[in-house]
């Protein structure tokens, strides 16, 4: 099965699941469902950041701060980012992510809740090469310097934005 085949909850306004389609279906017809997006920092505090692959459904070749992805039909958002970030990082021993806060992410004709976790990874990491086509952990400082100078996605953009509002 590929990836646009996967089931997803398409959820309502209030996130409530009000059906299931495939991802392909879900993405082409601009369907709400649901993501987890988890900051993954380091003993050092630096932040996990990478270029996903060419090959990416949304957003590919954009740079990301956050590992994550789509919540799988009857899966909750605690265990999809622990799913998501175990798998991205390569990293089968990574604890459990931390929930910080969820979001309604609209763009144009799309949106999809949001829910923002982060987790401090001490193992080493072998990110996927189909997800991961360059990583590295930066210093917070080196990441905000790089947030005009590179193409991120824009949806881990905007929860890393209330990220560091809401640390302030």
């Amino acid at each position: 099965m590929g990836a646009a085949d996967e089931l997803l909850d398409v959820v309502d306004a209030e996130d409530r699941v009000v059906g299931v389609e495939r991802r392909g279906e879900v993405y082409a017809r601009g369907l709400r469902h649901r993501c987890a997006f988890i900051l993954v920092t380091n003993a050092a505090g630096e932040i996990f950041v990478h270029r996903r692959t060419a090959g990416k459904l949304v957003f590919p070749s954009r740079y990301a701060m956050f590992t994550g992805g789509v919540v799988g039909t009857g899966e909750s958002y605690d265990d999809a980012a622990w799913r998501e970030a175990r798998e991205e990082l390569g990293a089968p021993d990574l604890p459990r992510p931390t929930p910080l806060f969820r979001f309604l992410y609209e763009e144009e004709d799309r949106s999809w809740w949001s829910a923002v976790y982060q987790v401090r990874c001490d193992i080493p990491v072998r990110p996927q090469a189909e997800e991961v086509a360059w990583w590295a952990f930066l210093p917070p400082k080196e990441l905000e310097r790089r947030l005009t100078e590179w193409e991120w996605v824009p949806d881990g953009l905007a929860a890393y934005r209330l990220l560091t509002a809401h640390q302030d």
